[in-house]
């Protein structure tokens, strides 16, 4: 058994307002246009409750019938400026890894300049180190499209 520790900061800048970015995280309607947004799975459960000390969580069945989980706690929020919290991961029910995070939300010309750093602590030597980057990038892309359709209504 062995823990990989992983790193990683990714920035986005979106031409939208600081607190317009922060309501995609803080709505949870909005949220589901972005996070988890894919054809590949199907959420089977989850529950929001976005404060200090509040936990999100969800479940999901991907279409090669493999389960996730994802657990989340917050540990602070200042509306439009940033969010911390840590998670947990499971992969078919087994632990896969803990996460602590923050994104931060700057105005700057134009727009905002977000910042997502985590580091995370990957079980066991999987491929989960690696993909969890790749994973956020995909998320932050999918963010800045939800944000582009919300503009738009």
């Amino acid at each position: 058994m062995t823990i990989t520790h992983r790193d990683f900061t990714l920035t986005r800048t979106y031409p939208y307002s600081p607190a317009e970015v922060f309501d995609a995280f803080a709505d949870p309607e909005k949220k589901k246009l972005w996070f988890g947004a894919n054809d590949g799975f199907t959420n089977e459960s989850e529950s929001w409750d976005f404060r200090v000390g509040g936990r999100e969580q969800a479940s999901s069945r991907h279409e090669s019938g493999w389960r996730s989980s994802f657990d989340a706690t917050y540990a602070d929020i200042v509306p439009g400026e940033r969010i911390v919290f840590s998670y947990v991961m499971t992969f078919n029910g087994e632990p896969l890894s803990a996460s602590a995070t923050s994104i931060t939300f700057e105005p700057v010309e134009g727009g905002t300049l977000l910042t997502h750093s985590e580091h995370g602590i990957h079980l066991d030597e999987g491929p989960d180190a690696e993909l969890r980057e790749q994973g956020t990038e995909e998320l932050l892309d999918n963010l800045g499209r939800a944000l582009d359709s919300l503009a738009v209504r």
